[in-house]
This record gives C-alpha cells, structure tokens and sequence, in this order.
C-alpha cells in the first residue's frame, strides 16, 4: 500500500515558507545590523573629529603634523581637561563607574546570554571617542566593537529571539563594526567568530559574512575602496631562506606583546593606589601623556599615523625603538588611569614600530635575502596583535586583505602563529581574558560551562524532607529515618536554620555511644554538623563540585539566613547537566 504523497504547495505557499524561514529571517536582520553597525561606527569616527577639533584645532588622524604649530601648554592641557571630562562622565554614566570594551562583550555572549545595553553601549562609545579626541593613547576598534554588538544585542532583545540567534546577531554587529573600520570585511567575519561567537557553524557564519560585507560596503560608499593603512609599494618575499627571520620576530613580537599587557596591568594597579578620587586619576594620565607628546607626538590618539610612516620607511632605528618603548608607556597609562578605548590599534602601532626595528637591523645584516623594512613592518604589526587580541586567525586575514600578497601572507601566518603561542605559554590568556579575570569574570570553560553557571538549582531543590530539633532524644532521631525515604533527617533549630544531618551511621555510633557512657544524647550531639550544604542560589557546576567532593546522594540546600529549604538529589543534577551540554551542542550545530 503507497503512503500518501505531501500536498503540493502552491507558489504562494512555497514563497510564504520560504519567508518564514529562520535563516532567510536571520540573513535579512543581518542586513539591518549591518547597516546599523556600519552607520554608528562611522558616527564614532565623526565624534572623535568633533571633540578633536573643539580641543585641538584640526581633525584627521594626523595628530602629530598637527599639534607641531600649538603651544606647549596647550598640548600638555587637552588631555588634562579632557581626563576630568571623561572621568566624571565615566565615573556617573557608565556601570560601577568603568569604561566598556570587548571584554564585556566576550562576558555577555558567554555568561549573559548575549544580553547587553544599547544604552550602555552609547554612553561607553561616547567616553571612549571623547578619550582618543582628547589624545588618550587608546584604540578605536574596541569601543567600535563594543557598539556594534550593542545594537545586535538591542535588536534581538526586541525581538524576543533565543540565545543562538542573540549570539549570532550580536556576532554581525561586531563583524560589521571591523569590517567599517578597517574596510577588511574578511577580517570582520573571522574576528566576531574567533572572539566572540565561538565556533564557525554554518547558522552563525552565513548571517556574519552578510553583516561585515554590508558595513563594508557602506565603508566603501562613504570613504572609498582604501584600506586602513597606506603601503607605498608592492611587497613581497626575497627569498624562502627569511623565514627563519620571519620566525625570530614572532618570538620577538610575543615579548612585545607580553611586555604591553603586563604594563597596563601594572599601571592600572599604580593608578589604584593613588589617594585621588577615581574621576581625578584620567587628569593625572593626562598629564602624563601630555609632558610625553612634548618629546614625541605621535603617542596621542590611535597612531595610525606613526603606522603609516613606519611602513613607508620614514622612521630611523633609533625612533622606532623608543616608539615601542613611550607607546607601551603611553597607551599603560591612559587605559591604567581610566580612559577609555581599545588595545587594537595600540599593539599594531607596536608591531610596526617592532617589525621596522627589526627590518632594520635584519637588512643591514642579510640585505640581499631582505623583502624590505616595510615587509618586516607589516609582518610585525600581525604578530603583536594577534599576541595581544588572542586572535591570530582574523588577524592574519587581515593583513592578507591589507597586502593582497600571499607569500607575504605566509609570513605573517609563522610570525603570528609563534607569537601567539609564546604568549598563551608564557602568559596564559589574552588580553581579553586577562581582563576578564582580573574582574572576577571566569569564562573558562566555553558555552558548557556558561551555561551551568546560568542554571540555579532553586527548581530542582525537594522540599520535603525529615527535620528534628537539635534537643530531640535518639529515640526520637530512630523513628523519623525510619518513616524517610531519603534515609537521613536534618538537624534545625527553633528558627529552622539548619545545623547538620542524621543518617543511620551516626545514628548507629549515637545509640552505641549512648549506652556505652550511660548518658542521654541529643540530634545535635550526633549530627554532622560540617556537613556539605549549598544555597539555593548555586548553579550546575557548583552543585556537581559539591556531590563530587562530598559523595553524597542529597544535599542539603539553605537560603541566604541558613534556613533549610530542602534536599538536591544527584541525579537531578546529572539530568540538568546532560541537558546543558545537549543545548550546548545544538546551539553550536544551530539546531536552536
């Protein structure tokens, strides 16, 4: 007997369906995303000329040509005031008074269900666009970074949208945020899913790629098909018999990088000694950096540049090398003292200040096996920031769509590759990571381990439960295991806090000790009274480290006072973790 064919659908039908589509759906909000995150990161570049200008006279990245013809005073007092401005504004419009950057993005994908504030993101945008407008040694990528994933978040908060799809929109926003930046829409694509997403199904790569080329296409429409740094010749490989050269930079490179970040960490904790209310310390970086720009002007604001000038071989040996040295100090104290801003543009400023040092020096001793100080530039400017961002993969890209070289490319790959390494080896994270971590903020373990931390275990909590006053006598205790089918009571007081736990071993002992000394004994007497307890606050994992430490089958769950709610059963956490890891699983597959 045949089986009933499916109804044909009708054209309408088919065309009504594939609307409806949850990818069609996804593809089509990425375009809005795009356009949005292309917009706002252009606006972002516009606010940063505006408060330049205001403050400064003149607007554009060529802040050094700039200031040459202003008074010292004035370029010592812009980052001074401009630190004050930025203080207070941090100090009464951002959350517990810090900035924002990728950090708090990687944070609300992992552990907040990609929840974030467009609000937030205006305001931490706004701090970070006035800090680089002011001269802060900071990054613009980051803050732009931070704004585009705002608004994924925003829209899929308003469209009710579940945390594969919240991810994944929160995924094009940053994607399309890079690729306006840096006209690198390749880059965009591998820097939100090696950052931020997580992992490269297909659900999440398609709408992402859709997102980065809309903002480039926007970036191109507005400023034109030019990258975002200036090489003045073709580049090229000399000779395979460099890459051993190539190689020594990336160990180089990861002891820039590593050399950065330790300096940031270490100005922070300076700043945070200093007897100054919070808002005042941007004023003293300020000055700082303004004695600094005195003696060398190309540490103020992004450095792009100082970038473009190493890379065109303008810079002699001795400039370079102490570029890398005021620019690690420079960029230390403004993020140390609470400006706001990224670290991209920092670490590529010190990779092409690192590579055109060792070009340098590589040339001068090989000149007939060199592809040039520029090549080495380049290949520096991959390798510290893919050390420095933990993202070696989008970083590399990046330079393949800045050169269109592929031999050169491979370069960078070794380079960046080892530098990457050396760093995780030796320093154990990311800067991002670092970060996080220093705030309390353990990403570890990806989305799994996210999501046990997400799921409390106040649902699963059985509440009914035998419980005994600590006064009660044995033969009491005796007659209220037998009747429980969990096999042990609870000791609690008058108040019902709980103060240990019976089963029939102690009981056993109680009785034995009992008879033996001729004298009564109490529940509290023979209880456990260290007994392994949770709140009913606690997640999965805290809860699977409990039984597993313990070895008991229930455990006893109390409230913020101590007072006993009930009993968590193994199992049920078993249950709740196998579910975890099949959600895990399937968000990444894009089955939800």
């Amino acid at each position: 007997m045949s089986k009933d064919k499916a109804p044909r659908l009708s054209p309408i039908q088919q065309i009504k369906q594939f609307i409806q589509n949850e990818q069609v759906i996804l593809s089509s909000l990425a375009v809005i995303i795009g356009v949005a995150a292309g917009l706002a990161a252009m606006a972002f570049r516009h606010f940063i000329d505006l408060v330049q200008m205001f403050f400064y006279g003149f607007q554009g990245e060529k802040v050094s040509a700039g200031i040459a013809g202003l008074p010292w005073w004035q370029i010592v007092l812009v980052p001074v005031v401009g630190g004050g401005i930025v203080g207070l504004f941090i100090r009464y419009f951002l959350p517990d008074g810090k900035p924002q950057s990728v950090p708090h993005v990687i944070e609300a994908t992992a552990l907040k269900g990609g929840r974030m504030s467009l609000s937030i993101g205006i305001r931490a945008a706004i701090a970070s666009a006035f800090s680089i407008g002011v001269g802060a040694s900071v990054g613009r990528e980051g803050p732009v970074v931070h704004l585009g994933a705002s608004i994924g978040a925003w829209l899929s908060k308003r469209l009710h949208l579940g945390y594969s799809l919240f991810r994944t929109l929160l995924g094009c926003g940053v994607a399309a945020a890079i690729a306006t930046s840096f006209n690198a829409p390749i880059a965009g694509v591998f820097f939100a899913l090696e950052v931020v997403v997580g992992h490269y199904a297909l659900s999440a790569f398609a709408p992402i790629v859709i997102a980065s080329v809309v903002g480039t296409i926007i970036s191109r429409i507005y400023y034109g098909d030019f990258p975002a740094f200036i090489l003045p010749k073709a580049m090229s490989l000399s000779s395979f018999w460099e890459f051993p050269a190539f190689a020594l930079l990336g160990i180089i490179s990861a002891l820039a990088a590593i050399a950065f970040m330790w300096a940031i960490i270490f100005a922070e904790d300076t700043f945070k000694k200093l007897n100054v209310p919070v808002w005042v310390r941007p004023m003293v970086g300020g000055l700082a950096l303004g004695v600094m720009a005195l003696v060398f002007p190309q540490v103020l604001g992004v450095g792009y540049e100082a970038t473009d000038a190493a890379l065109s071989e303008l810079y002699p040996l001795w400039l370079l090398l102490a570029l890398i040295v005021v620019k690690t100090i420079a960029t230390a104290i403004s993020l140390g003292s609470g400006f706001s801003g990224g670290v991209f543009s920092p670490s590529i400023f010190l990779g092409a200040m690192v590579g055109g040092a060792y070009g340098i020096i590589a040339t001068s001793i090989f000149p007939e096996l060199s592809s040039g100080t520029g090549a080495y530039t380049v290949i520096g400017m991959g390798a510290v920031a893919g050390a420095v961002l933990g993202a070696p993969v989008s970083t590399i890209l990046m330079i393949f769509e800045l050169t269109n070289d592929y031999a050169l490319t491979i370069a960078v790959m070794i380079a960046t590759s080892l530098a990457s390494v050396i760093t995780q080896q030796v320093h154990g994270r990311s800067f991002f990571m670092w970060q996080l971590e220093r705030r309390g903020v353990e990403i570890r373990g990806g989305r799994e381990a996210s999501l046990m931390r997400s799921i409390t275990i106040s649902h699963m909590v059985h509440n009914e439960v035998s419980t005994v006053e600590t006064t009660a006598n044995l033969n009491h205790v005796r007659e209220k295991i037998r009747k429980t089918r969990l096999g042990q009571v609870f000791v609690v007081d008058e108040d019902e806090h709980f103060k240990g736990s019976i089963s029939f071993i102690e009981l056993a002992d109680g009785l034995d000790l009992q008879e033996e000394k001729g004298v009564a004994l109490t529940a509290l007497d023979i209880a456990r009274t260290k007994a392994v307890q949770l709140e009913e606050n606690s997640n999965i994992e805290q809860a699977l480290q409990a039984h597993g430490a313990s070895g008991e089958v229930y455990i006893p769950v109390i409230d913020e006072e101590g007072i006993l709610k009930g009993v968590l059963h193994e199992h049920d956490v078993a249950l709740a973790y196998k579910k975890a890891m099949e959600q895990a699983r399937a968000e990444e597959r894009g089955d939800m």
